[in-house]
């Protein structure tokens, strides 16, 4: 080996280091000064949307419109928690998401898929666990300034946040519960956005259920 070879190697590998380092304080950062604020889980002021299997409703806070869908799925609390915290996974459950590219172990790209004729939407979130009189909760929020550039074909949410709750009922049932950011951007109707919020909800549960269920 060349004598200058090996501290040429030792040198790229700790700007590469550094650099990743950089990303990760940029993104720390802008995710600890966030403005956004998760919805408390004691709001009780929810427009019903459905009520069936799936119990799907909307409300307004902090100038924002949040979703929340709940349901019983018949499965201990590990097992979802399992299946929530395998994020790249997520295309196998739930059937709109295109694609999942983990940027760290907590913060994690979505890529979403749209029906027509809307484009497809992805947001950058960190991930956050969190345990709460025995239930388990899995909040996440918007990232900025992540260095993922916004493809053409997507609308960016940049106010991606909610969580999931999980609560365990008996060693057998475990009650799931959704929330999310309702804001959809780009080119989507307003009027629109009730029937799109009752569908998101309904389907993203109904898609866990049957993973379960396989």
């Amino acid at each position: 080996m060349h004598p200058f070879t090996r501290p040429l190697l030792t040198h790229q590998i700790e700007i590469n280091i550094l650099k990743k380092l950089a990303l990760l304080t940029l993104i720390t950062s802008n995710f600890l000064f966030s403005s956004e604020l998760i919805l408390p889980s004691n709001q009780s002021d929810w427009e019903e949307l459905n009520k069936g299997e799936v119990w799907v409703g909307w409300t307004n806070y902090n100038d924002s419109k949040w979703c929340k869908a709940t349901s019983t799925i018949k499965a201990p609390l590990i097992t979802i928690s399992t299946m929530i915290e395998d994020k790249p996974n997520y295309p196998n459950i739930f059937k709109r998401v295109e694609s999942v590219t983990m940027i760290t172990n907590e913060i994690v790209h979505i890529v979403l898929d749209m029906p027509f004729p809307f484009y497809g939407r992805d947001y950058i979130v960190s991930y956050t666990l969190h345990e709460e009189n025995g239930d388990s909760i899995y909040r996440f929020q918007a990232v900025k300034d992540s260095g993922v550039p916004i493809h053409e074909d997507y609308v960016r949410l940049v106010h991606a946040a909610g969580e999931w709750r999980l609560h365990s009922l008996d060693d057998k049932y475990t009650e799931v519960t959704y929330i999310w950011n309702g804001e959809l951007l780009g080119d989507f109707p307003n009027w629109a956005l009730p029937q799109a919020w009752e569908t998101q909800g309904v389907e993203v549960l109904t898609w866990l259920k049957d993973a379960i269920q396989e």
